[in-house]
């Protein structure tokens, strides 16, 4: 897999992903602290797997998957 296409996809995923969760977390009537700290763990957790899939999917349209060998 290719690292660091991987990195800058989840910092982006995460930073957008935690946003509608604290978004949403705070439109519902969360909006205590430990409701927000939630909100951004859940964030981290499922930008992981959204990462992975658009880094899979960038790396078969460019034919680079395995481009960068640590």
């Amino acid at each position: 897999m290719n690292w660091p296409l991987f990195s800058v996809i989840y910092s982006m995923a995460s930073t957008v992903i935690i946003g509608i969760f604290m978004i949403a977390a705070l439109l519902t009537g969360f909006n205590e602290i430990p409701h927000i700290q939630i909100a951004v763990a859940i964030g981290f957790f499922v930008s992981i797997p959204a990462a992975l899939f658009f880094t899979k999917k960038i790396g078969s349209i460019t034919g680079n998957e395995e481009s960068y060998k640590a």
